[in-house]
């Protein structure tokens, strides 16, 4: 017999575990057979002779029992816990809203992490807003896929961010701040509102009421990094390791706190592991690239570059990197090729000026550098969050012109 499944549950073959992404939720095993019963005959009211008869094998119960113990079954599935429902005279059934599909395709598109895999999500979850206006996974889905948009620099963050705060504002008016929203709500304080302080206390306030929230620690860390805290950014990675060890965004996340501590030998080390782990996650492979580049590797880094821009066209971004690696081997030529091409795309698609500026300072036109910095400022780029500790930035920090830049980015405090 198969686990029973619904939402983000699983019910083990043995019926007296309930498992939530992966782990195991607290509930006691008589509750377990409640809700199993349930799941068994999904969409289905079931009456309290029923109940009694699956759940406690005909054991004589009461009805107040039954009550108590399905009412035990809704704290455990915590924002889910509307689900069940409840007819005096028909019982209770487990009611998947009809847009659940939508919402599993949803997050398949999403777990690409690619633009198209985002734009496809995003349209998943809009269908399944449409069917199910009451499901806050349709809302939550939306606001991930805006802001995973807006934080890989596929789209213009600023039209990102603003449909990320309108679904997620609808998904907290239906089920409240749940770990998932508060942390979502969390990385866009930090990366595109720069409230450091709010940021920090909502993400404490997550990690406080789901520990094992892997995703939590990454995004901590760049919150760390932007703090100049590299040390403890250091140590949460630490600690996401003991949670998954194989997260994808772990090692990608650790080669870059290892590169921005200039330990570029260790980045690479770190590199190698990661994309022979994750070979289609493009950050850990931009961030691996970047690490042979600056240890000196630049025919490797080359490689890795134009690897990435292979498997992540929908990354302009990838190219301005190349570029600046390229002029490392005098290519000079090839890099203006880069930087057309790139000023071409721009008149139909977005392309981080983040990076551009890299690869303009490394060009010599270091009064374009600081416009494209300035530009980066007003789209709101996501990557600004790195400007005090990104070695690509130091090129820039012995002019005065920085010191502007990075008060406009740092003293941000609304949209």
């Amino acid at each position: 017999m198969t686990d029973i499944t619904f939402g983000p549950f699983s019910i083990d073959t043995s019926g007296s575990r309930l498992i939530r992404n992966g782990a195991e939720v607290k509930l006691r095993p008589q509750a377990v057979c409640a809700l199993k019963a349930l799941a068994l005959h999904s969409g289905r009211y079931i009456g309290y002779e029923q109940m009694i008869a699956e759940a406690w094998a005909g054991t004589s119960v009461s009805k107040h029992t039954v009550d108590v113990t399905i009412g035990e079954v809704r704290r455990a599935l915590a924002e889910y816990g509307s689900w069940i429902a409840h007819r005096p005279k028909a019982g209770y059934a487990l009611e998947v809203p009809k847009s659940d599909e939508l919402v599993r395709r949803g997050w398949h598109f999403w777990n690409r992490r690619t633009r198209e895999g985002f734009e496809r999500a995003l349209d998943c979850f809009k269908h399944a807003a449409n069917e199910g206006s009451t499901d806050f996974r349709a809302f939550l889905g939306q606001s991930t896929a805006y802001l995973s948009l807006a934080v890989y620099g596929m789209r213009p963050p600023r039209d990102m961010y603003k449909g990320f705060l309108e679904a997620h504002e609808r998904a907290v008016s239906l089920v409240g701040l749940t770990p998932e929203l508060r942390a979502n709500r969390a990385a866009g304080l930090h990366m595109f509102e720069r409230r450091l302080t709010e940021a920090a206390a909502e993400f404490d306030e997550t990690l406080r009421q789901d520990p094992g929230n892997g995703g939590t620690y990454i995004r901590m860390t760049m919150l760390y990094a932007t703090q100049g805290r590299l040390d403890d950014a250091l140590e949460l990675i630490g600690r996401a390791l003991q949670v998954d060890p194989l997260m994808p965004t772990l090692a990608a996340t650790e080669i870059v706190v290892r590169f921005w501590r200039r330990e570029f030998d260790e980045a690479v080390a770190i590199g190698e592991k990661a994309v022979e782990l994750h070979p289609y996650l493009q950050l850990g492979r931009a961030f691996y690239a970047q690490a042979l580049e600056y240890s000196g590797r630049t025919d490797e880094a080359l490689a890795q570059y134009q690897i990435g821009s292979i498997l992540s066209p929908d990354l302009p971004w990838l190219r301005a990197l190349e570029g600046t690696c390229l002029l490392k081997k005098k290519r000079t030529t090839d890099a203006w090729t880069i930087l057309e091409g790139l000023e071409q795309l721009r008149q139909s698609d977005y392309v981080d000026a983040y990076f551009m500026a890299g690869l303009r300072a490394a060009l010599g036109q270091r009064e374009e550098a600081f416009a494209e910095l300035d530009r980066a400022v007003e789209e709101n780029s996501a990557w600004l969050y790195a400007i005090d500790v990104d070695p690509k930035m130091d090129c820039f920090k012995s002019d005065a012109r920085f010191a502007r830049v990075r008060e406009h980015v740092m003293g941000r405090q609304h949209l």
